[in-house]
Formats: C-alpha cells, structure tokens, sequence
C-alpha cells in the first residue's frame, strides 16, 4: 500500500524508521516537507517523491495513506486536505490545536467516508482492554479517583528545537504545546480511555494549574483535574523538569486498593501484586488492515474527543506562572526543580493539585512580572504550631526577603496570615496557651486554619474559602480570604482582606492573652513576622517612632523599617496594633486588645501592607500609605 510522509524531520524520522519495518507490506511513495530530505534518512526507503505541496503529491503518487508529523497547529489544515485529495489520515498527537480544528476534522473525516486515525499509541496497547476489565470485575472496588505522573528532564534546547516550541499561541495561531498536551499527551489520554471518557461530552469542566521554570510561554510543570460528566475525577501531574526519567503512569484508585498502568511499558500491577507485561499494536499497521479490510480502527479520532475537551480547557486557561529560581537548580543545561518527581507523585497518589499539597510555588502573587510572594495552603507542620495557610516567601521587587517562617525563638509563626490565640477556646494561633493565673500552659486545644478551595485566583491573587475547626469537631468558623499583590509607585502592596463567618450558631467570643491577664499581649488576628536579625530596624508612625510608643496605638498606618527594606502597614478600621521589635520583629492587628470581642455572624478586617526596598522616611512610608489607603 503506498503511504507518504508529511514532517520527515523531528519526530518524523520515527515514522521513517517504522516504515523500513514495514517495508514488504507498505511502500513509502511520497515526502512532503517543507525542508528537503537527505539520501541517508531515506536509506532502505527506495526513492520516494518530494513535494510540499501535500493534495498535489498524494494524488501524483496515488496514495491510499498520509502520515502526519507536523506541527501541532498544522493538523486540522493539512488532515482537511489530505481527505480532501481521497487519502486516508494518520495524524500525529494531539489531534488538533483547537477543539474547533477537532470537529472540522472529524466532520471532514465523515464527509469524505474516510478514516482518521490518531497517534496516541498508548491506546493500541492490549494492557489498556486488561485494566478496564479488572475494573469491571470490581477487583478494587468502587473507583474513587484515577492519578497520572510523569516526571522527565528536558535540556533547555528542547524548548528552542523549533519556533512552535514552548509556545502557547504564535503570530495569532493556536499551538498549545504544553506538558500536558504534548510530551505527556499520552497520559491524559490513557486516563481517559481507563475511565471510559474519550467522546466529545465526556469532560464537564477542568480545573489547571500551569507552571514554567524554563522561559517558556506554555507550561513545563502542570497538574490539572479533571471532572466527569460520569466518572471518577481525574488528577493528572507532570513535569519536564525533573532530575532523571521516570515511566509516566496511571493509577486507579479503588476501594479496596489500586491499579498501576505503566502505559509507556505496557505493565499493569495490582497493589503490590506482580508486574504484567502485555504486547502493543501498530498503529499505522492498524490502518492499512483498515484500509485493505476494513478491520476497526484502535484510535478514530472521535475516540480523542474527550482529550480535546481537556486541551481546549487548558488552551483557555490562564497563562502559565513562573516557578522563582531560588526554587530551581541552574547548575546543569536548563533548570531543575529539585523534589519535583515526588511532588507529581504525590498528586497522582492523594488526587491533589499542586496549590492542595502547599507547594509554596503553586500559589505565586506577581507584580511587573515578577514573583513576590507564594502562598503556602498546606504546611506540614506538628499540631502545636496551629497549622494554617501562609505567606512566604514575601519579596521586596530587588528580591529581599521580608517574612520568616517557623524562627527558632517562636517556631508556630509563619510568616504573614491570620492567627488568633482563642477563638471560642481554641487555640489558632499556635505554641502554648495564656491559661489565667497560671500563665502559658500547653493545652490540647489548638485548632487548625484549613483551606478548602480557590473561588477565584490569577497572577496578582486569589480568593479563597477556608474552615477553621478542631480536628474531629465541627468548623466554628467559614473564612473568606482574598489576597491581592498591587503595584505602586514605589515597591508593591499586600492587600489582605479575611471575613469570619461564625457557625456555632450562638455568639462567638475572640479573646487574646492580654484578656485573660497577660499585659500588652493583645496579639491575634493578621500577623507579619518580619525576618529576625534584619540590621537597624525601627518602627514608627506618622507621630510616633519606637517600640514603646508604637505598641498598642490607634495610628492608621504603622511602618517597620530595616537597612534594607521597609514595610508600611495600614488598615481599616480601629484595632490596635500589636508590634514587636526588640524580641522579634512582627506586627499585627489586635482583634482583642484587652477585652474580649464577641460577634453574631460575621466579622471582616482588612490590611495593606505597602513592601518596598530600602528604608524609607516617615514621609515617604506616609505618602505611600495615601496610595493603598482602605
């Protein structure tokens, strides 16, 4: 049967090399390039015609096939000319650039009663019909949920092979050539095809986040999840920014245990049971039995409908954040993430996101492009510390870093968020409790800030929902939290907004160790840890200037200064502000000063918190206050 070949170069030569296998049953009659091809690559191929002109060259050669190895936004124009010229398709993955290129091929394909088969040979393998069948068995039970991770190196120069490379859209067209829809298509897809959801209709909505550590427009290091109109949810988390080569899987998670498919291997095991091996199909050998038979085809293109719907989602998606470099390793030819195989295993393990894990790097705020603050949702820390959602790092733009977390002289702070000492008797605040007449006291009382879900998030900041509840008791309170980094004349603002929403059903009571008896500790509510050790600091307001002074004032905007940077506080409404210099440095809002404060139903506080290099004057620090004035 004569084929030609579209795209000899790149990943085309693997098609060269399948059709030397498949020399005695197909005849390559034709190249179509855009670049001619040399003696060499088409050593044992005979002398097949060269055109770049595809329709003309299919029907001068007769050709029955045409193979497509082209770039991803090529696709659906050239698959709509090769039917058009009467040949049957094997398109390279992914389908198309677009979930509209998508269904103008498939509309193509049906029109012209001709086959379009799709290159996603993991599913040709015979390991994918044996998963499916070990699920219908109920073997692990009911299926709660289906991980993919795939962690592989990339040189920097696979991002500038060619002009497409690395790029999202180029010159006004589409390309999408992301981790996810390229390099680790195949896991998305074998997902899919494990959970029974390929057609279009399948994929109800995705939720992505798309990250880059190489300077990139697309995303290198993503994790996306992905609901079901009827199905498990799908986690799906890769990176091409890994240490070494790690075989991309998918897991099934079921009740009674789980599935590894290793669809680059065709292995499946069974919990810790033993490895299987299964064989694979050829593709293109599958279209010429199709074409000469009319055996079924393994991938026909609305088989890949349900991928589409998950590109197209990640097409439309926010552009993908940079990763700062002080997470990266520079040492070698392009950057590395240092942990980031276990990161992405960890995902496709517990069905999380990135930013559900609390890698500090899945939540950066940005300001004139830059990274100046990540937000932490998920620390690992012990009880004791009241484990809540954080920033830190938080930069100045020159890079300084102005947050500490978990300091040796107070291990439960961490770096700027919302903490309170008691809320309704438990302690979100962290460390030992102020027990009246006894003094600090470790109690088990502490309570625990947990972040339920992002309700709105871009590059400058996020709104989110989080429950802040004793573990095995019923939430007292519904936080709703939006953070937002703006820029200003000088250095950028935190803006930090929180409302507590009170659910006991009665009212709440916010006290602070200053109210059961401990002078001037009226700390609890937002709260900054500056970094201890930072030289010549000094604490003011417009009035007022020392820690004495300052502590417990009214001032509407309080500013901490050190040699290098400088932080300019201000807030709405009349709390006092609670400051520390000569211990450490930190400064708060006091919700309780020294009396308790009870509320109903809700209760909102809101702060700015300007970050600027160097230190600045009180003029300047008020000047700059009147800029994020709430």
């Amino acid at each position: 049967m004569r084929v030609v070949l579209a795209g000899a170069h790149g990943f085309g030569a693997h098609y060269l090399n399948r059709l030397r296998r498949l020399a005695g049953q197909i005849e390559l009659a034709g190249v179509c390039d855009v670049r001619p091809v040399s003696p060499e690559d088409l050593d044992g191929l005979g002398t097949p015609e060269f055109s770049t002109d595809l329709p003309e060259l299919i029907k001068r050669t007769g050709a029955k096939i045409a193979i497509l190895a082209t770039p991803i936004p090529t696709h659906a124009d050239l698959t709509l000319a090769a039917l058009a010229a009467g040949a049957h398709v094997l398109v390279e993955k992914p389908t198309a650039a677009t979930l509209a290129d998508f269904e103008r091929m498939e509309q193509a394909a049906a029109e012209a009663g001709l086959a379009c088969q799709v290159g996603f040979q993991s599913l040709a393998s015979a390991a994918l019909p044996e998963v499916r069948r070990l699920i219908a068995e109920d073997t692990i039970g009911r299926v709660t949920g289906i991980g993919v991770a795939g962690a592989w190196p990339r040189p920097a120069s696979y991002f500038t092979r060619s002009s497409w490379s690395g790029r999202r859209r180029l010159d006004g067209v589409d390309i999408v050539d992301g981790a996810l829809t390229n390099p680790f298509a195949h896991a998305v897809a074998t997902a899919l095809a494990v959970a029974g959801a390929e057609e279009r209709g399948a994929v109800t909505s995705v939720e992505a986040e798309l990250f880059h550590a190489n300077a990139i427009e697309s995303d290198d290091t993503s994790a996306i999840r992905i609901h079901l109109a009827d199905g498990p949810p799908i986690v799906a988390a890769v990176t091409l920014c890994a240490t070494g080569r790690d075989e991309p899987y998918v897991v099934v998670h079921g009740e009674r245990g789980t599935i590894t498919f290793t669809y680059t291997v065709d292995e499946v095991r069974v919990g810790d049971g033993p490895v299987r091996r299964f064989p694979r199909a050829d593709l293109l050998e599958n279209l010429v039995e199709h074409v000469r038979s009319g055996a079924d085809l393994i991938v026909p293109i609305h088989r890949t409908g349900a991928f589409m719907e998950v590109l197209d989602a990640i097409r439309v998606a926010p552009d993908p954040l940079p990763i700062a470099q002080d997470h990266q390793d520079l040492s070698g030819d392009g950057p590395v993430l240092p942990g980031i195989a276990q990161v992405v295993e960890s995902c496709a393990e517990r069905l999380e996101l990135f930013s559900e894990l609390g890698v500090s790097w899945a939540v950066p705020l940005m300001v004139a492009d830059q990274v100046v603050a990540e937000y932490v949702t998920r620390p690992d820390l012990p009880f004791s510390a009241a484990p809540r959602p954080y920033l830190h790092p938080v930069r100045t733009l020159d890079g300084t870093v102005v947050t500490e977390v978990q300091p040796p002289d107070h291990p439960h702070h961490l770096g700027a968020g919302v903490a309170v000492t008691d809320v309704g008797g438990r302690n979100f605040w962290g460390g030992r409790t102020f027990v009246k007449d006894q003094g600090p006291q470790w109690l088990d009382d502490h309570g625990i800030q947990r972040h339920v879900s992002f309700t709105g998030r871009d590059s400058s900041g996020f709104a989110e929902t989080l429950l802040w509840q004793r573990p095995g008791e019923e939430p007292v309170v519904r936080e709703e939290r939006t953070v937002r980094a703006v820029p200003l004349s000088r250095g950028w603002a935190l803006d930090f907004g929180f409302t507590l929403h009170n659910l006991t059903g009665a009212p709440l009571t916010i006290q602070s160790s200053a109210t059961k008896g401990r002078a001037g500790a009226g700390y609890g509510g937002f709260f900054w840890r500056a970094p201890a050790g930072s030289r010549g600091l000094r604490v003011f307001t417009s009035s007022e200037d020392g820690e004495e002074r300052v502590h417990g004032s009214r001032a509407p905007w309080l500013a901490l200064a050190g040699e290098d940077w400088t932080l300019v506080f201000v807030r709405a409404g009349d709390d006092p502000w609670f400051v520390r210099v000569a211990q450490y440095p930190g400064v708060g809002t006091a919700l309780a000063w020294d009396t308790p404060l009870v509320f109903e139903d809700e209760l909102t506080r809101g702060v700015s918190v300007v970050v600027a290099d160097g230190r600045l004057t009180a003029a300047e620090a008020a000047g700059l206050a009147a800029e994020v004035a709430l």
